[in-house]
Formats: structure tokens, sequence, C-alpha cells
């Protein structure tokens, strides 16, 4: 299994992006998918969090401003941003805990895209 991120990029403040991360390989379920994202200096946080069944989280931060979705069909999990901050620069990353459809489900990273935002 393998997450690739794609889609950021840079953005003045005030404006939007949307990132996606798509899972690919021998997937018989997924169970969530959530996005964290690394500040320069700063350790990883959780931005949005999504079951597959639709249940959201969000940090305090990006509440209001953010939306996670996942497209089932596509096994790809979407992060629309809005009204983009300066601190909400960093390094995005996607995560997923999917089922193989042996063992367990177990927890996977993709690689990050960067996102900056211009004051």
């Amino acid at each position: 299994v393998q997450l690739q991120a794609s889609g950021g990029g840079l953005v003045q403040a005030g404006g939007s992006l949307r990132v996606s991360c798509d899972a690919t390989g021998r997937i018989f379920s997924i169970d969530t998918m959530s996005w964290y994202r690394q500040a320069p200096g700063k350790q990883r946080e959780l931005v949005a969090h999504s079951t597959i069944g639709g249940s959201t989280k969000y940090a305090d931060s990006v509440k209001g401003r953010f939306t996670i979705s996942i497209d089932n069909a596509k096994n790809t999990v979407y992060l629309q941003m809005n009204s983009l901050k300066p601190e909400d620069t960093g390094v995005y990353y996607c995560n997923a805990d999917i089922f193989a459809g042996i063992g367990r489900p177990r927890n996977y990273w993709g690689q990050g895209t960067l996102v900056t935002v211009s004051s």
C-alpha cells in the first residue's frame, strides 16, 4: 500500500488550495484517513481526520476553514483549505488506516506535500 500526496504549492494569505492523497496497492478497506502538517521547527500535528463513514474532527486552528473529505471509490482523501494564513505553512502528510484483507489494519504515511502561504 502506498499513499501519494499532491496539490501543494504557493498561495497568498486569504487564498485557497486543495491537496489530495491517493491510496494505491492491495486495499480491502479503508478505516480512516487523516491529514497532518509539520511547520518548520515544529512537531507534526493533526490537522483533520475522517472515518470512512464521514465522522470528522479538526484542529481548533483550522475549524471553519478546512474541510476533509474521502472519495471511497477512488481511495482518495482531500483537504480543501480556505482563508489560508501564513501559519498554515508546512509539509502536509496524509495518513490512513488500511486493511489489506489479511491480518489487521495497518497505519500508513504518505510522503508529504509542501504548502507555503505568503503574507
